[in-house]
């Protein structure tokens, strides 16, 4: 009887786990520069600044997807990347996004605004991380890096590199986590 039991208990824990597993489960990443954490990952100080030096806090986003895009104004992927970037805040195909193109490089609002406008960027707004606390908490290791946050501000994916974020497959990806 004992063992019966045992083998029902253990087809009840294989049944649950599968069942578990298939709706967590999300669909393939469309590119190789995109990875996903298993377990996604919370942190308890998320802050940077917008152009007026005002704090965000990125728990003030909850129930968003948040995309946090890592960047430059020397860096030539970040300059190619931030168009597509600036059209995906406008795409109706992801409903509360929310995009934040955070400069790591020392806060400077006139070459931040020049080089939004010589890539005709007028969607997103610029902020900056002046304490490098946030690259540093989020162990950055260059740009661009674009780390994405689902709608209960933990921590799913990063991409490494530089990505059409127009691209259709990524927009329908990313559609999945909301």
């Amino acid at each position: 009887m004992t063992f019966l039991k045992l083998k029902f208990n253990f087809i009840c824990f294989i049944a649950l786990f599968s069942i578990t597993y298939a709706a967590n489960a999300k669909i393939k990443p469309p590119f190789d520069n995109i990875s996903i954490k298993n377990i996604p990952k919370s942190y308890s100080y998320l802050k940077f600044q917008d152009i007026n030096g005002n704090t965000i806090n990125l728990k003030d986003y909850s129930g968003n997807i948040v995309i946090l895009n890592f960047w430059a104004t020397w860096c030539a992927p970040c300059k190619e990347e931030m168009p597509s970037l600036d059209k995906l805040q406008l795409s109706k195909s992801i409903n509360n996004l929310k995009i934040f193109p955070i400069n790591i490089e020392k806060k400077n609002v006139k070459r931040s605004k020049e080089f939004y406008s010589s890539i005709n960027v007028k969607n997103i707004d610029i902020y900056f991380d002046p304490e490098s606390s946030l690259a540093n908490i989020l162990s950055l290791r260059g740009v661009p890096t674009t780390v994405l946050f689902n709608d209960e501000g933990k921590e799913f994916a990063r991409i490494i590199g530089s990505i059409d974020f127009m691209d259709k497959k990524f927009i329908y990806w990313l559609s999945q986590y909301k």
